[in-house]
């Protein structure tokens, strides 16, 4: 890849096949796939249970190797990496939105999104720094202290937008990030991806089975049994999401109030080995951000 096109793309996946065997059969996951994503774009990959989108991902990330093809983020070569290679370009480079929120039940959400920066050895007090201005961005300022148990499933998402924005990462890898959220949560959790691609040009790519939120894509890739069918151009934005403000001005009419959550019951207390500036090594378990474990967030990464 030359440097212009190093400049130009995030991603580029080409000739792609994965193959799994099931006793003497091969079931191709994927089969020959060819696509690239300019940097900046919101890039939806929509597909149904078994089609191969997740496997797709899981690729991407690095979490799972190829049979065969190449794919090249930030323009390094991902399937020559080894697994340590693999997590530093992850940690560097990378962050996930999961499905299940992932955030640890008796951390607050300041000390959910600071999480990530403790794997890169960064000192406690520009974690804090880097956390709270993470969580205003994702407009929950007020909520620093609050436990996941004291949150609505929306509020949560949000925290875990800001944890994966606050590694500032060239790419946000998301999978299924509304599949637990209601319709008016959903579409403001989207809004707010929007937003953030918009302006931080920073590359989403999620993953969905639903057209619908997979219209909010600037580019939808269409997957049907490993193979791609269609890649729609959809720069176009919206016009409900013109006037959205990042910062706290996203209206949510479904959330918990803030005087609500707080008169919430806390978290029954559970033991952890130590608070986030825990020394690095320590074993405790957590979401990998490491090495983003599909499993952790009900992904089957045999089968789709």
């Amino acid at each position: 890849m030359d440097n212009s096109e190093k400049k130009k793309y995030a991603i580029k996946v080409k000739n792609l096949y994965k193959i799994y065997m099931i006793g003497t059969n091969k079931v191709r996951a994927l089969n020959g796939v060819d696509f690239a994503i300019e940097k900046g774009t919101f890039c939806c990959i929509v597909g149904t249970s078994g089609s191969g989108k997740s496997t797709l991902l899981n690729m991407m990330a690095g979490l799972e190797p190829p049979t065969k093809g190449e794919i090249v983020i930030a323009g390094e070569h991902m399937e020559r990496k080894n697994e340590a290679q693999l997590v530093n370009f992850r940690q560097a480079h990378v962050g996930f939105i999961f499905q299940s929120y992932n955030l640890l039940p008796n951390m607050t959400a300041i000390e959910n999104i600071a999480l990530p920066l403790t794997f890169q050895g960064m000192d406690k007090a520009t974690r804090i720094k880097k956390a709270k201005k993470a969580l205003k961005l994702v407009g929950l300022q007020e909520f620093g202290n609050h436990r996941p148990g004291q949150m609505s499933g929306g509020q949560q998402q949000r925290v875990g937008i800001a944890r994966a924005l606050v590694v500032n990462p060239e790419i946000i890898f998301a999978d299924e990030p509304t599949g637990n959220l209601d319709s008016n949560t959903t579409l403001d959790v989207l809004k707010l991806i929007k937003k953030i691609v918009a302006e931080n040009k920073q590359t989403v790519v999620m993953v969905t089975h639903d057209n619908n939120l997979a219209s909010y894509g600037d580019m939808i890739i269409h997957i049907k049994d490993g193979k791609i069918t269609e890649i729609e151009q959809n720069r176009q934005v919206n016009d409900d999401l013109d006037n959205v403000e990042l910062g706290g001005t996203l209206d949510i009419p479904s959330e918990t109030s803030g005087e609500a959550a707080a008169s919430s019951p806390p978290v029954e207390p559970q033991p952890l080995p130590t608070e986030p500036d825990m020394a690095l090594g320590q074993n405790i378990t957590v979401p990998a951000y490491a090495g983003y474990h599909p499993d952790i967030s009900g992904t089957d990464t045999g089968s789709t």
